[in-house]
């Protein structure tokens, strides 16, 4: 027991300095552009699932949150809201950065991506099948009143990112790490790769957490190979950040906003197993 604490405080510190270096890049392109990447998705239109989902594929800070926020004005489409929220990394890309080769982390964000686009468009024409058309109304910013984006610099906004997310890793890791050393690695991980079903669906559920906590957790049990790329996967295109708790506080109708996590569930479980079944590898 004494080693799993020893390695995970290792791997954490290790991982300190790559995080912040990330943070304060990200940090510096989302104050750049984050106006650009709004105003982009405003004026996708029909495109807007295509759009929403490229973009969502940068883990900026509270671009969710931002996505969320101009549905609940009917500025954008829901399939453009839904397609933001499967493709968003979130966590995801910082920490396979320093553990993945590029290719991989690639291919992940390419299968989010187009699971993003193609349920963005077959959303958006079930509606206009519909005639649920949708008025555009001002929208509200929440960003701030959220206390989403940091407003002192992007270094300490970098560094109090870091140090979150440090602590979010070090309190998993050492618990995955336990529950690794405890019922064995070979164990857990055969008990969820044989059961296809089960994997997605308690990853869709860890994805449905409102935070960066989900996708650090998914990402870590992926990273020490207790889950499969597929229930990974399928995690993270539930995960959507932020961006759930800002829907059911702008977006009117509590019955509407379940839907949408429904669907949003739906949508990534179901990718899940499916490319658990056809044995995807990466």
């Amino acid at each position: 027991m004494l080693d799993v604490l020893k390695d995970t405080v290792f791997d954490g510190l290790k991982l300190l300095p790559f995080l912040f270096i990330t943070y304060l890049i990200m940090e510096y392109i989302e104050h750049k552009t984050k106006d650009k990447t709004k105003e982009s998705i405003k004026k996708s239109g029909k495109l807007g699932p295509l759009i929403g989902s490229l973009l969502g594929m940068f883990p900026q800070c509270g671009f969710s949150v931002s996505a969320t926020n101009l549905y609940a004005g009917r500025v954008i489409t829901l399939g453009t809201l839904i397609s933001v929220y499967l493709s968003t990394s979130d966590e995801m890309l910082p920490i396979l950065l320093y553990n993945v080769p590029i290719d991989i982390i690639l291919k992940i964000l390419g299968i989010k991506v187009l699971i993003g686009i193609v349920a963005g468009f077959i959303i958006d024409l079930v509606l206009r099948l519909k005639n649920k058309n949708q008025e555009e109304e001002k929208i509200v910013d929440l960003c701030e009143k959220e206390h989403c984006h940091c407003e002192h610099g992007i270094v300490k906004s970098a560094l109090k990112h870091t140090l979150s997310i440090f602590v979010y890793i070090f309190i998993i890791s050492i618990v995955i790490n336990s529950a690794v050393y405890f019922a064995g690695e070979e164990n857990i991980s055969s008990f969820l790769q044989n059961t296809p079903i089960l994997g997605p669906l308690i990853a869709g559920l860890i994805g449905l957490i409102p935070n960066c906590a989900s996708s650090v957790i998914i990402t870590q049990m992926y990273l020490e190979n207790v889950i499969s790329v597929s229930t990974l996967i399928s995690g993270l295109l539930v995960g959507a950040g932020l961006g759930i708790a800002v829907l059911f506080k702008t977006n009117k109708g509590f019955k509407e906003n379940v839907k949408i996590v429904a669907l949003l569930y739906t949508i990534g479980v179901t990718c899940g197993m499916i490319l658990e079944f056809i044995g995807i590898q990466i």
